[in-house]
Parts: C-alpha cells; sequence; structure tokens
C-alpha cells in the first residue's frame, strides 16, 4: 500500500462544539480559538493505493453551496478535491472506491460537484464505488433534528442516482483483506473508521471519534455527538487496541497534525509523538 494525505482546506467551527463540556480554559492550550471562539480545523482526506485499487477516504465539504452559506465557516485555504488528488499524481478518473466515513457534509460534501452547464450534479470520482454502511445512509435520509442541517440532499443523492452508492454491509471485505472496517455509533449512526495494514503496521482513520489530537483524552468529546458516553466508551476500547498493536492514528480535522503514535500513562490515553503520516510509515 502507499499513503497520499490530502488537504482540501480549512474551515471554522464553535470551540465549544467541538469540545462539548470540557471548558475553554483547558482545551484551547491545545487547539487555538479566535475572538469570536471559532476554532481552524483542516479537512482531511487519505488517498490509498492497494493493489489494482485506489481507495479515497472522505472527500472534503466541496464548493456547491452558496458563498453565504460558506461564510458560516470561514473557509480558507479551499483545494479543490480534483485538485488534490492531482497533487498526489493521479486523476478523479482513477479512484475506484471512495468509503465515506460519515454523511455529514465537511466528509460527504466534495463527492458531487458543482452542477456543470447542462445543470446536472457530477460525481468528482466517476468511476468510483461510494461506499457508506446502510444504517448511516438511512440515517441521512430521515434525519433527525439534532443532525438534519449537516446532512444535505444535494451531497448524497445524486451518488444514489449515479448507480454507484455501495453499503459495506452487502459485500464482504469490501475494500480487501488488507482493510479492516471498525463501526462507531457516538458520533453518528454507524460511522466508519477503516484500518488499513501494510508492512505490519496499522494505519487508523479514526474519523470523528477523535478528529484531532486534542481529543485523544477519553472525555475530550464534541458536543455534535448524538450519543456522547458511547463515544466515550469507543474511544476508550480502539484507544486500548491502538496503543497495545502500536497502531498509527490518522486525524480528519486536526489543524497541525495528520497523524501520530500513541502511549497510556497515569493520567489516560495520550500523542506520544505527532507529524506527518510519512513520518510514521516504514520504507
Amino acid at each position: 500500500m502507499q499513503f497520499h494525505t490530502l488537504n482540501t482546506g480549512y474551515f471554522k467551527l464553535d470551540g465549544g462544539a467541538m469540545f462539548g463540556v470540557v471548558p475553554k480554559t483547558i482545551w484551547s492550550k491545545k487547539i487555538p480559538a479566535d475572538d469570536l471562539n471559532l476554532c481552524t480545523w483542516q479537512m482531511r482526506c487519505l488517498l490509498v493505493e492497494s493493489d489494482n485499487r485506489l481507495i479515497l477516504v472522505d472527500t472534503g465539504m466541496g464548493n456547491k453551496q452558496p458563498s453565504k452559506w460558506q461564510g458560516y465557516y470561514d473557509r480558507s485555504e479551499t483545494l479543490d478535491l480534483k485538485d488534490a488528488i492531482q497533487r498526489a499524481g493521479f486523476s478523479p478518473n482513477d479512484v475506484t472506491d471512495v468509503l465515506l466515513s460519515h454523511l455529514h457534509f465537511d466528509h460527504a460534501g466534495g463527492a458531487v460537484l458543482t452542477a456543470g452547464p447542462d445543470s446536472f450534479p457530477r460525481l468528482a470520482c466517476p468511476n468510483a464505488k461510494h461506499w457508506t454502511s446502510r444504517a448511516q445512509w438511512e440515517w441521512a435520509m430521515q434525519p433527525n433534528p439534532r443532525e438534519k442541517a449537516t446532512f444535505l440532499s444535494e451531497n448524497l443523492l445524486p451518488i444514489q442516482e449515479s448507480g454507484l452508492l455501495s453499503f459495506i454491509d452487502d459485500t464482504p471485505d469490501p475494500l480487501g483483506e488488507q482493510v479492516v472496517l471498525l463501526a462507531a455509533f457516538g458520533h453518528t449512526e454507524h460511522m466508519i473508521m477503516p484500518v488499513f495494514e501494510q508492512k505490519g503496521q496499522k494505519i487508523w482513520f479514526a474519523a470523528d471519534t477523535i478528529p484531532s489530537h486534542a481529543h485523544i483524552h477519553v472525555p475530550f468529546v464534541m458536543g455534535y455527538d448524538i450519543r456522547p458516553l458511547d463515544t466515550m466508551q469507543e474511544k476508550n476500547q480502539w484507544l486500548e487496541k491502538a496503543v497495545q498493536e502500536e497502531w498509527i492514528i490518522f486525524f480528519d480535522h486536526d489543524p497541525f497534525h495528520a497523524a501520530g503514535v500513541l502511549e497510556k500513562t497515569e493520567r489516560g490515553f495520550q500523542a506520544k509523538e505527532l507529524g506527518s503520516l510519512q513520518n510514521f510509515l516504514k520504507t
């Protein structure tokens, strides 16, 4: 396997929402906030070469929405998903599989491009199967009031209409035997966290269970989570395994670090080392 970190830009979210009940006096030491209490986050995707497949995990926010809507999130250094893939040396047409960890707009929005001259939306990766879990899809199609604003039909229905929507539940090892798909239910219903194995190493795309290095500590749970106590249990379970088996954790939103390795101390789980994903991969 070969791994490529893709940055599709930055956006801002309220610091309190990102850290739930944790006081700002604590979390702001790790992630600074501006005068409006907004923190900057990256929308980071992962592109993986695996045998005869090119797998894209998440797609960023995209740019379909009106500028007023985009302004709510104070986007910056925005990079089109196509350009991000090309910077890694590929064309979007080369992507065989798009794995959407979940269908919130900052993870699935880039999968569908702005409507072209013919007014029809187009998929960013037109030849790829687009994978999600059946439970997450059904959850997004009939959203609860808490998540309704983040499941946008223009991001999702064109995937279904293209005939390229696939469910991981229907296919054994949908991305191959070297990719294990973990399930998490705290952030949203049946979020997917892929674990890639190569050269004896495991790379864990933790998705929004642990979106940044500042969220490694188990009590640091986002206010967006639908089941925060479940998130804490899931974090404890997978962090324990990650420490024991020396997994590399990949962060989807960390503004500073793409990856890290973990340790468990008397004070709980923490980052042992942080940096780019390439820093931790065996050559």
